[in-house]
């Protein structure tokens, strides 16, 4: 891990810190006194200057292995928060411009046993500002927020945090960071990238299968074969399936049976029983002699959306099966516990989740214009029965639809489908953040005329990319 102390200093050399990773520059700043706190008073536009600037994170480290035993040696980034160059030893690995994205740089050739890093950002701003520029054919709105925010101008631009450029309920702080963990990793023959699971329960069979996915890295020129094998005692179900893995990144996925003859205990949510888990064991033994073992809870429960005709009514009713029983919905919107990720631990999260179940609310929408919650979120719902309804992060806005932007959009709803779709709290995914009502209330004065050309990126947008990745 190459969490810790950096060196962090501005554009042009004037303010140079030590800066925790993972972290951003404003907490920085104030840890070491250069800045008083950041939500007193006036603050969030006194030091807007600090969003304005460029800063740079860089660090040495030495290599904790003999570099030549290994094929490929990545350098992963689980959050870079957002627009920044990535060096090691001054070369270019490459760049980032998604705040919700994972990004891996092959570094095989350019380890060495001392190393120095770089990431070289650029103002959100600044660069927001300029990719609006850069569309010229059409505008896409809003421009820019309320005046009475205080807020900066075309986050819609940006795969950032949409509310860190201000929003009703709180202040304008587009920072800069690496906002989650950092490593090197070192590999021969394969690595495993992700590992879900989704449990459904066959009809016909009355009975519980689990769909498990590993998606693989796999650095051989030649296919690995081997057995894996899944093993949950609680259920008295193991089973051992043969696969072979092609070079390159592929997935394989396997279906295991739950044992007929076990009593399998559903996951429920908060007031409607248990959210029962078992502990299950993934191991891989293939060829190359390599093995790996993997530790998970599986949860059992089913959900389905009831929309059906209502007598005496134009509508259809809009209400949620979990495991084939109506439950009621009663809970809050859950916007960013903080303006600076780097200040949510654990504990803050289970305070706030937990004191949600005490208040016998059962589910909670995570808001289209914060984040993908970190991985200990959906941990805490799961064990507390709390449903999630899951936003992808756009907001009150309409988004442009270029290459770039929609290739972008596409890893980062990837990446976040794969990372949380074993969570059982996740009982939803939802496209946006009143974005459909923006387009069909008219709230920017859009003339009729152009309305159709804004329908068309929407569709591009939510329902031929987002849709399909997520149905995939």
């Amino acid at each position: 891990s190459l969490r810790g102390s950096w060196r962090l200093g501005n554009g042009n050399g004037s303010v140079v810190l030590r800066g925790e990773v993972p972290g951003c520059v404003h907490t920085a700043l104030h840890r070491q006194g250069v800045i008083q706190d950041p939500y007193y008073r006036f603050n969030d536009v006194m030091y807007r200057w600090i969003s304005l600037d460029n800063w740079t994170y860089s660090r040495t480290f030495k290599t904790p292995f003999d570099v030549r035993k290994w094929q490929k040696v990545n350098l992963v980034f689980e959050g870079v928060d957002t627009v920044a160059q990535i060096l090691i030893n001054n070369i270019t690995l490459g760049r980032t411009d998604n705040m919700f994205n994972r990004y891996s740089f092959d570094i095989t050739s350019a380890i060495k046993e001392v190393n120095f890093v770089e990431v070289r950002f650029i103002s959100a701003i600044s660069y927001a500002a300029e990719q609006s520029r850069c569309h010229k054919a059409y505008s896409i709105p809003p421009a820019c927020p309320p005046p009475v925010q205080k807020g900066e101008c075309h986050a819609n631009f940006i795969r950032k945090e949409q509310c860190s450029f201000s929003w009703d309920w709180g202040p304008s702080f587009p920072t800069q960071g690496i906002w989650k963990d950092v490593r090197i990793e070192a590999y021969n023959h394969y690595h495993l990238i992700y590992f879900s699971l989704t449990s459904f329960f066959v009809k016909s069979a009355q009975q519980w299968s689990l769909e498990i996915e590993s998606v693989f890295d796999v650095v051989s020129s030649e296919p690995i074969a081997g057995l894996v094998t899944v093993n949950i005692p609680k259920l008295q179900t193991q089973q051992t399936f043969s696969v072979k893995l092609q070079p390159g990144e592929g997935s394989i996925v396997l279906l295991v049976n739950i044992n007929k003859s076990s009593t399998v205990e559903a996951w429920w949510p908060n007031g409607h029983g248990k959210q029962t888990g078992y502990n299950m064991t993934t191991t891989f033994i293939m060829e190359a002699g390599h093995q790996i073992e993997k530790f998970s809870k599986a949860y059992f429960r089913t959900v389905e959306l009831v929309q059906e005709p209502i007598p005496g009514s134009p509508g259809l009713s809009f209400y949620f099966n979990i495991n084939g029983r109506p439950i009621f919905i009663k809970g809050s919107n859950w916007i960013p516990a903080d303006s600076f990720q780097d200040r949510v631990t654990y504990d803050t999260l289970w305070l706030l989740l937990k004191s949600a179940a005490d208040a016998n609310m059962n589910a909670l929408r995570v808001w289209g214009g914060g984040v993908y919650e970190q991985d200990e979120f959906y941990d805490i719902c799961d064990e507390l029965g709390i449903m999630i309804w899951q936003d992808f992060m756009f907001a009150c806005a309409l988004y442009p639809t270029d290459q770039n932007y929609l290739e972008s959009v596409r890893a980062e709803i990837s990446h976040q489908v794969r990372r949380l779709k074993s969570h059982p709290s996740i009982i939803l995914w939802s496209g946006n953040n009143e974005n459909e009502a923006a387009i069909a209330n008219n709230w920017f004065s859009i003339p009729y005329a152009d309305r159709e050309v804004y329908i068309k990126d929407y569709v591009m947008l939510y329902v031929k990319n987002i849709r399909e990745i997520v149905l995939a």
